[in-house]
């Protein structure tokens, strides 16, 4: 490890994340980094769950064949509602029968900590890689489960879906809140315009879609645009660099297969070294 210190040794490195915030900015500093925090969104329960109890009570009725999951915390929400509703056991069991499509390696493990063999795995992890995937399967006659994840109805995913001759059964079952207050979000635009930082890594799109709020709030958003074009951008993965990429901002690094933190943090170390 005392190696890896010494590979971003004096790297000002902006970290906005929420739910593995602290691991992943002591995974930075373990490699000698200096991480600023700066949480943008955190993930909450809905308000009101009639609609998630609703969908799963039509898993547990065996109304699926196939489910499609974007997300690990996705499935996990789920869980949960299905715990708290007393149907946690016959919902699993549900899940046992039916094919699984993840999409990404996070709901795959979630898939594997509750018992569950992961199904279809994309053939990458967007939506995009989902449809490619299941276009060679024959979904003409079956329902799908379709995991969504706030914000994003993912038309072209339901799209596909109908024209196949499935029947789409979409659920959204968490919501996202801003998790920092604007004054802590402004000051970390301010300073990466000025130049304060050598690196910003994204985990998420709405980490993005937050940035870019704040700054629209404050009347900043030029020096945000400045920041993101002076500083060295890596993402976790393909979504997150297809979301800056559409905004004109360069990604970097990122993970060329594995999309965690770790990964992620060594494409990150090889971008930084070519700067020096």
């Amino acid at each position: 490890m005392e190696a890896e210190e010494k590979l971003l040794a004096g790297r000002h490195i902006l970290v906005p994340e929420s739910r593995e915030l602290d691991l992943f900015a002591r995974m930075l500093e373990e490699r000698g980094a200096v991480a600023t925090r700066c949480p943008l969104v955190t993930i909450d329960d809905l308000a009101d769950t009639a609609p998630v109890e609703a969908w799963l009570k039509r898993l547990v009725a065996d109304e699926f064949d196939d489910l499609i999951l974007l997300t690990g915390e996705g499935l996990r929400r789920l869980m949960a509602v299905a715990q708290r509703a007393g149907i946690e056991v016959p919902a699993l069991a549900a899940l046992k029968q039916l094919r699984t499509i993840t999409r990404g390696p996070k709901p795959a493990r979630v898939l594997r900590e509750l018992g569950l063999p992961p199904g279809l795995a994309a053939e990458a992890p967007t939506t995009a890689g989902v449809i490619t995937t299941l276009g060679r399967e024959n979904l003409s006659g079956r329902t799908v489960g379709v995991q969504l994840y706030p914000g994003n109805p993912n038309a072209p995913l339901l799209d596909f879906l109908r024209e196949a001759g499935a029947t789409a059964a979409p659920i959204v079952p968490y919501r996202y809140a801003s998790d920092a207050e604007s004054a802590q979000v402004e000051a970390a635009i301010r300073d990466m315009a000025a130049g304060q930082f050598d690196a910003i890594a994204f985990t998420s799109t709405p980490q993005i879609e937050r940035l870019e709020e704040v700054a629209q709030q404050h009347g900043i958003e030029a020096q945000l645009r400045q920041g993101l074009a002076r500083i060295l951008i890596a993402a976790v993965g393909p979504v997150a660099a297809s979301a800056l990429t559409k905004r004109g901002f360069h990604v970097a690094a990122m993970p060329s297969s594995s999309f965690h933190l770790k990964p992620m943090i060594n494409a990150l170390v090889d971008a930084l070294s070519s700067r020096t």
